[in-house]
């Protein structure tokens, strides 16, 4: 199965699993720059789930529009399991969702370092008050570490809800 059906198809659960429950998702993405939420608001009847979404690629978005602290970004780096979290808890606590999906990596072909190299992705799942974080490496050119950390993101939100 190609890499975009899986995505659809993992979306569609989700999508369905919120709905059943009558809860909400909102998303923020920095390198995934919209895959996630476009990858969600595809499914039908999705405006019963769907509260909001933000793509947050600058550290000035992260901070004004979801409250990641600055101190956060110096201390730690933007591409960090400590900003995804603050990202979660901010895109929560602006939307009202029950749930949010973030995203920061480097998807490259530039920006890499030695300690943080190119496909390196954060994600957090906040669901219920309840935070996951992941850290993922992935390989490919720009198009592909994108596309897997939208599926990796989407099947950590349905994971997080079973």
């Amino acid at each position: 199965m190609q890499i975009d059906q899986m995505i659809d198809q993992i979306a569609r659960k989700l999508v369905d699993s919120l709905c059943k429950k009558n809860e909400y998702i909102s998303t923020a993405e920095s390198c995934t720059g919209g895959m996630i939420a476009s990858s969600i608001v595809g499914v039908p009847g999705v405006s019963d789930c769907f509260n909001e979404a933000f793509v947050t690629y600058s550290n000035a978005s992260k901070i004004k529009n979801l409250g990641v602290s600055n101190a956060t970004i110096f201390k730690y780096g933007v591409v960090s399991n400590n900003v995804v979290k603050e990202m979660a808890i901010g895109v929560c606590k602006k939307t009202g969702a029950n749930m949010s999906i973030v995203t920061s990596g480097i998807a490259g072909p530039d920006g890499g370092t030695k300690e943080i190299p190119v496909g390196t992705v954060h994600m957090a799942c906040m669901y219920d008050g309840k935070i996951i974080v992941e850290r993922h490496l992935f390989k490919g050119d720009r198009a592909d570490i994108r596309k897997q950390a939208t599926l990796a993101a989407l099947e950590l939100c349905y994971n997080t809800m079973k």
